[in-house]
């Protein structure tokens, strides 16, 4: 199927950008009071009246609230509602939910951070309530309680650093086209960051937040869509971002999709599976990571580019393979060392157990113990993290104020199924050719103080912090030196799951956003 490059924006207006949502003040959470504002913004609503699915969309919720935080508490203004984007014809092709978070009183330069997530297809409400929102979804005392979550404030929100503005793409969250033809536009890599970068445009614009610092925050995919957003922000909106937080990023795709079956894409692999099995031996330390990632780029990836080992060599070689990732011998003979996906079946096949790529050491029941192939849902993406979607959705109602019978879609399976990987989305490309680098060097060279964090966890094997690793190391270090960074935490593709690894997050990107921390570890 051909696909219709996403029609250029015209001069577009916000949808009611800051308008009251003429809903009661719901009953306000324990410990964070909101007020629902009963004056009219200063936005007043100029779209034409809606059609279709998008007349599901209720117009934006303004309301106060307080975080109680240390060392004082803070009063901030939270708008949930939508922007919409306009083609050359003047109508409206789409409308992208977001939710705004400002602090009350603050400077006009206040830093404020774009945050979202990937997929493609993925809604914000991971990174929302996961991480950096001024509530937090706590999965109980296990970290696994998705069937009981609860909502609470989360006193390490980084709305305390920054004012936050989380965005999801079209066919996410509540963001729609106007129809399913025209969504077919915004599903490819480079329309998708225009019309995001559109809406920060926007946002900024009608907000009066031009000087502000400006930072992009992107978890997987949304890492990739990060630096191309930056790019077209650059290019087509004139505004230069200071910053970008990548979370386990997809960042190249030549060394993720289907590498791992070469000597290279095996190599950079092997670290995060050596500390999936360390967390499962509960002995994880930065000394055994060492050796392992030393291993990995030494002996492993010689051997494996080599002819295939002989005797007690081979027999050498496999067993300390194995005794790395805990996959049995046989199996790593079997595979010459070339590990790919056996880790999910194989490295507790004793116990029927499978792991889950987003977090190699989180395993549970084999549901097809009979069967050599994973037939599995993903223990982690299809288990406790889907209640990210309807504890939003909750929230948005009964604390935001932004009513609506339309369906949050944290997840759209369609969306991933029809994205179109290449770059201008004029015919299909390959996820392997999907590659950021280039954007980084360019945002490199071309703004000074332009600065690049990426955060990951050890024992991701989706997106292996192996791969940035050797994507930082090739930069030129006349643009990376003191401002490109790589911080590894306990964990897996989502290790802000984790409150410790949160916390740690938390303190590296207040640093990075500011420049001084002034969040104390154990506060």
């Amino acid at each position: 199927m051909t696909l219709l490059a996403l029609p250029a924006p015209a001069q577009e207006i916000p949808h009611q950008l800051g308008s009251d949502s003429g809903v009661p003040a719901a009953k306000p959470p324990l410990g964070s009071p909101f007020i629902n504002r009963d004056k009219a913004s200063s936005f007043q609503p100029q779209d034409p009246p809606p059609s279709g699915i998008l007349r599901l969309l209720p117009a934006d919720s303004v309301t106060d609230h307080i975080l109680k935080t240390k060392p004082q508490d803070l009063a901030y203004t939270a708008t949930a509602g939508t922007l919409s984007i306009f083609g050359q014809n003047g109508e409206v092709s789409a409308r992208i939910f977001y939710t705004a978070y400002v602090v009350n009183g603050a400077p006009a330069n206040r830093p404020l951070t774009f945050v979202f997530n990937g997929g493609p297809g993925a809604a914000s409400a991971y990174l929302h309530l996961g991480l950096v929102g001024p509530r937090i979804l706590d999965f109980g005392p296990n970290g696994q309680g998705g069937t009981v979550p609860a909502l609470v404030d989360n006193p390490k929100s980084w709305l305390r650093f920054t004012d936050l503005v989380l965005i999801d793409p079209v066919g996410t969250g509540w963001s729609r086209a106007v129809n399913d033809n025209v969504a077919t536009n915004f599903y490819a890599v480079g329309p998708d960051a225009e019309s995001i970068a559109k809406t920060i445009a926007l946002y900024i614009n009608h907000t009066d937040r031009m000087a502000s610092p400006k930072f992009l925050l992107g978890e997987s995919y949304g890492g990739f869509r990060a630096a191309k957003v930056a790019s077209a922000l650059k290019a087509d909106q004139g505004i230069l971002v200071s910053g970008i937080i990548m979370l386990s990023p997809l960042i190249e795709g030549q060394l993720l999709f289907g590498e791992r079956r070469y000597p290279l894409g095996a190599a950079l692999q092997l670290p995060s599976l050596a500390a999936a099995e360390l967390e499962r031996k509960d002995n994880f330390s930065l000394k055994e990571m060492q050796e392992a990632e030393k291993f990995a780029m030494t002996d492993y990836l010689v051997t494996l580019a080599g002819a295939e080992p002989t005797g007690a060599d081979a027999t050498s070689f496999y067993a300390r393979v194995a005794r790395m990732t805990g996959i049995p011998m046989d199996v790593v003979s079997r595979t010459r060392g070339f590990l790919d996906d056996s880790y999910i079946k194989q490295s507790q096949a004793a116990e029927l157990k499978v792991v889950s790529p987003y977090d190699a050491s989180f395993a549970v029941a084999d549901p097809y113990p009979e069967i050599d192939s994973d037939q599995s849902n993903d223990p982690i993406l299809e288990g406790f993290t889907r209640a990210y979607g309807a504890a939003f959705a909750s929230y948005a109602r009964n604390e935001l104020g932004f009513r609506t019978e339309l369906t949050y879609t944290l997840l759209a399976d369609d969306v991933n199924r029809r994205w179109n990987w290449n770059r201008r989305g004029q015919s299909n490309g390959t996820r392997s050719q999907a590659s950021a680098t280039g954007d980084i060097r360019d945002l490199l060279s071309v703004i000074p103080s332009f600065r690049l964090l990426v955060a990951q966890g050890y024992s991701d094997a989706l997106t292996p912090y192996g791969i940035s690793q050797y994507v930082i190391n090739h930069l030129p270090s006349s643009l990376s030196a003191g401002r490109v960074d790589l911080k590894l935490y306990r964990g897996g593709h989502m290790f802000y799951t984790r409150p410790t690894s949160r916390q740690e997050l938390t303190i590296d990107a207040e640093v990075f956003v500011t420049g001084q921390s002034g969040m104390l570890r154990g506060e």
